[in-house]
């Protein structure tokens, strides 16, 4: 009689790993259908570049340019400080490469001494030349505006020009062009207080009013504003924030075009003490890009840096979940300032600081969005759950 292969115990042992490995596989691929699912519209993931010249970079900026080419700027250099800093600039050509970056403005003054330079943001009004405005000097609370223009799409710059009085620029989003051509930006000071304010100009750039500022800068301390266009009229200003005890967005309305504010009061949505940016789309929702955290919640990385965030508005006031763009939970690294602005093509166009070490760049169809309520300024884990990021 032939002996059978197996005993009773081995089938059993075979069977449960059989088991095992099939329930594995399932898991598997369940996970990979909710991280999908999870991810729904985005259309491209990318990085600016991998290596570089400078060892650190941040503060990136983006603007789709009348040949539909998009340029994209940031500070590169030894570190954040340090008097190499210099903005950086690249160019997504039609063939859908990044040229590599190269050096478009430095804060070394007539007389030799050198700054570092801060937080470019580009901008191209109808009509206009491009503007690229950045912030020179040796801190937030000392630093100076000057800003460059373009009339060859960035391929050449005009020497530069420091602002004057008591203007900077836009200090970290895009300015918003209104329908009658005034041009808004949203700007702040970090000298005696963290205050916003705007800069008005209604002859395309060449000469600006300052307004302001909107908070008190201690009670409530808020900068580096970005702006939302609403149908009615109306412009919402949403502001990052630095208070004890208030870790949240705040927001103020102007209903006259930008010249009078309401009173800055905070947002459901929490804010970690680091830039966040939003724009209105075509079909007029808002969406706002930020790390939805505060700054010293457990699991969220670097002083909650370590999630990065895209929620949908219809009204500027209601939210909901639109996407986790990246999650890491590591010390000192981060996914942090991030610009938005949607193309004519419809598409969205995000870039931010990869660990201060890359820039990049996600490009999200808005009609693809699976939103989910945000209630109470709680992110719905249960239907957007925090994925580890794969490219680390």
């Amino acid at each position: 009689m032939t002996q059978n292969k197996f005993t009773t115990l081995q089938r059993f042992r075979l069977m449960a790993i059989g088991l095992l490995f099939f329930n594995g596989l399932l898991s598997a691929q369940t996970q990979s259908e909710k991280e999908t699912k999870h991810r729904a519209g985005i259309v491209l993931e990318e990085f600016l570049f991998t290596k570089a010249e400078f060892p650190s970079c941040h503060s990136a900026t983006i603007v789709e340019l009348p040949n539909k080419e998009l340029l994209c700027t940031y500070f590169g250099g030894t570190y954040e400080r340090h008097p190499d800093v210099e903005i950086r600039l690249q160019r997504k050509k039609l063939d859908g490469t990044w040229t590599p970056p190269v050096s478009v403005a430095h804060g070394i003054q007539p007389d030799g001494e050198r700054f570092p330079t801060w937080n470019p943001v580009l901008f191209q009004p109808r009509g206009g030349d491009l503007m690229l405005y950045y912030k020179v000097g040796p801190s937030p609370k000392e630093w100076w505006g000057e800003f460059i223009t373009s009339k060859d799409n960035g391929h050449t710059w005009s020497q530069p020009q420091r602002l004057e009085g008591n203007l900077l620029g836009p200090i970290k989003n895009k300015p918003i062009q209104l329908s009658n051509g005034t041009l808004l930006s949203g700007s702040s000071d970090e000298n005696g207080g963290w205050k916003a304010h705007v800069e008005r100009s209604t002859d395309g750039g060449k000469s600006w009013s300052f307004i302001g500022p909107l908070n008190d800068g201690k009670k409530m301390a808020a900068i580096q504003p970005t702006l939302l266009t609403h149908a009615d009229g109306s412009i919402q200003m949403l502001s990052r924030t630095n208070t004890s005890g208030e870790e949240r967005i705040t927001e103020t309305w102007s209903r006259d075009g930008g010249l009078t504010w309401s009173a800055m009061r905070w947002t459901t949505l929490p804010n970690n003490n680091s830039g966040l940016d939003a724009v209105t789309l075509q079909d007029g929702r808002h969406l706002l890009i930020y790390n939805h955290a505060t700054r010293e919640q457990e699991g969220m990385g670097h002083k909650g840096r370590g999630v990065l965030n895209l929620a949908v508005s219809k009204d500027g006031k209601t939210w909901e979940a639109a996407l986790m763009l990246d999650y890491i939970d590591e010390p000192e690294k981060q996914y942090s300032y991030p610009s938005i602005i949607q193309t004519t093509d419809g598409l969205l166009h995000l870039v931010y600081t990869w660990h201060r070490e890359r820039i990049k760049h996600v490009v999200v169809d808005p009609n693809q969005l699976e939103t989910f309520p945000i209630v109470d300024g709680e992110w719905p884990y249960e239907h957007i759950p925090l994925v580890l990021s794969t490219e680390q």
